[in-house]
């Protein structure tokens, strides 16, 4: 039973992904006249209105949600509601996003003339290109699958996958077209992660003051031991004559060298840290701090001002607390 199960699920899997293969390979110069469209749509401050019927409508609320996020004004209007009322959201200059795979959906084909009232510009999302809705519209952008996953080839499956992903497709060319950066959407998601993440700065995260081990590099590793445990730290930043990161020592460091080393303790740290340690600029944004972290096998990151001098430690423990990861 479990066998037949899995053989199900590899078979839709293979039958959505061939849906999104075809919509991919039916692209034309369709896409890009919408993506300029919308572009400059944007550019004269009008926005996005997203309008579908059932499935095709919730696919529609994540489209316009994605386009949003990444800075392009968008709204779901409700075909029903618009009828009675919510058309007040629609303004000369704005872009309709149409979605209905058949092209068909009475409830859309009615909303259509009361659009057409506005100036505004429609672009269809559909699976048949001779619908109504593909005569009605400005520009078609064709989703049209070789067949839905559901076996019976009736459920709404591949084809609001390949909706979805013609959405996403719309939104990050749009996205590149604008020449929208990291730090933009960092300003539309200020909470969670991804907001934390690009917001910060290293200098708001690490540990500083006398929480940052720092000795010099003629100190023995005797006292340097004593250093990093008031600090209550695993590594410690060694510094040379001026002030400068010279070297790290961590008590992983130490604990290899005790082995092989009966006299480590009376050793200067010169004599036992690593050189040429990974470090950041106290002013990078957190999220660089994250990508050394996933890069590097390290616990601890030293963090440096522009004179090259030790001023913090990230501690990779810090991370969950802070809510970065």
């Amino acid at each position: 039973m479990p066998d037949r199960h899995l053989i199900e699920a590899r078979r839709v899997f293979d039958v959505e992904l061939a849906a999104v293969r075809a919509v991919q390979q039916a692209l034309d110069d369709r896409f890009a006249r919408a993506v300029e469209l919308i572009v400059q749509t944007l550019e004269r401050r009008g926005k996005i209105v997203v309008v579908g019927i059932g499935k095709s409508g919730a696919v529609g609320r994540k489209i316009a949600a994605t386009l949003t996020s990444t800075g392009s004004t968008s709204v779901v209007l409700d075909s029903v509601d618009a009828l009675h009322g919510d058309l007040g959201i629609v303004n000369d200059g704005d872009v309709i996003l149409a979605l209905s795979y058949s092209g068909e959906s009475e409830e859309l084909l009615n909303l259509v003339p009361a659009l057409k009232r506005f100036a505004v510009r429609i672009i269809a999302i559909t699976g048949g290109l001779k619908s109504t809705l593909a005569r009605r519209s400005d520009l078609v952008l064709s989703v049209r699958v070789p067949r839905e996953a559901c076996p019976f080839n009736l459920a709404p499956t591949a084809s609001t996958t390949a909706t979805l992903v013609m959405g996403d497709a719309l939104a990050m060319a749009v996205l590149k077209a604008r020449g929208f950066k990291q730090s933009d959407f960092a300003r539309f998601h200020p909470s969670g992660a991804i907001g934390r993440a690009m917001l910060l700065r290293v200098g708001d995260i690490m540990r500083s003051g006398p929480r940052n081990a720092v000795a010099p590099q003629t100190l023995c590793v005797r006292d340097a031991l004593l250093v990093m445990t008031r600090a209550r730290s695993g590594s410690l930043s060694v510094v040379d004559g001026k002030g400068k990161l010279a070297g790290v020592f961590t008590d992983g460091d130490f604990r290899r060298s005790m082995a092989d080393d009966a006299d480590l303790l009376g050793r200067t740290l010169r004599q036992v840290m690593t050189r040429h340690p990974v470090c950041i600029r106290e002013d990078a944004l957190a999220v660089e701090a994250l990508k050394i972290f996933n890069e590097r096998n390290i616990d601890d990151l030293i963090v440096v001002n522009a004179s090259r001098e030790p001023v913090g430690l990230v501690d990779s423990q810090d991370l969950p607390k802070l809510k970065l990861m």
